[in-house]
């Protein structure tokens, strides 16, 4: 199917990248937010506790990079308004813990386009990483927008 919507300028985009940002993490906010998500696991609230886990002491909910946020991308170039939440996957390799400086990134990681029951749809596909101050990705995630 030739692109209905997508021109070059949108495909060259692919890759375009935010400043990152970064964030360091206290054990307060920690707890706080595991309180707001309700979670009342021993990791994310009692530090004597979580000593005497695998993990030598408190780490973050998986979903703390949530509160941090993916920093959405000025794009070059208008996409259609209307849009649709197309999923997301989270990728955890290192948990984050109290002290650690966590630098979040988004970058547009792919754009293709699809004909659909409401005319040309156009897929953007993010990717938001959470490297911590040792060079460790701690978190990737993916998400897709559907516009149309």
């Amino acid at each position: 199917m030739p692109n209905k919507i997508l021109t070059d300028e949108m495909l060259n985009a692919v890759g375009f990248a935010t400043t990152p940002v970064t964030y360091e993490i206290e054990r307060g906010a920690i707890r706080k937010f595991a309180q707001a998500i309700e979670d009342p696991n021993a990791l994310f609230n009692d530090e004597q506790a979580a000593r005497k886990t695998r993990f030598g002491g408190m780490i973050a909910p998986p979903t703390l990079g949530r509160m941090l946020g993916g920093i959405f991308l000025k794009l070059p170039f208008q996409l259609p308004k209307r849009g649709l939440d197309g999923g997301s996957e989270w990728e955890f390799f290192h948990p984050i813990r109290p002290g650690d400086r966590i630098t979040v990134q988004t970058k547009l990681a792919d754009l293709r386009e699809s004909e659909g029951k409401m005319g040309a749809m156009i897929f953007h596909t993010y990717e938001v990483s959470y490297t911590n101050q040792f060079g460790e990705v701690c978190v990737l995630q993916r998400f897709t927008l559907i516009s149309y």
